[in-house]
């Protein structure tokens, strides 16, 4: 948390940082994912657009729950893992 003090009042800056998940699409573009957020799910048409869509949908549902006065949650960083499955033939 940073504070900006301009000539009439201090303003408070909360800056945070979520982890997205960028899913390739078939036909071009990402869908992507906030874990910490699971009501967000959007799409870019390549990665720039993709995470421009993901930050202006989380600033709406933070801005939504601070209105409604609900806790912001915490943004814990998932762990991200493969996992190989050999299929019986």
């Amino acid at each position: 948390m940073s504070y900006i003090i301009n000539k009439r009042h201090i303003v408070v800056d909360h800056t945070r940082t979520f982890a997205v998940v960028l899913e390739p699409e078939e036909e071009d573009g990402f869908t992507v994912h906030v874990p910490a957020l699971p009501e967000i799910v959007t799409y870019g048409k390549d990665e720039a657009e993709a995470l421009a869509m993901a930050r202006d949908a989380i600033r709406l549902v933070l801005e939504d729950m601070t209105a409604r006065g609900e806790a912001i949650p915490e943004a814990p960083t998932p762990r991200i893992r493969e996992v190989t499955v050999t299929l019986a033939a």
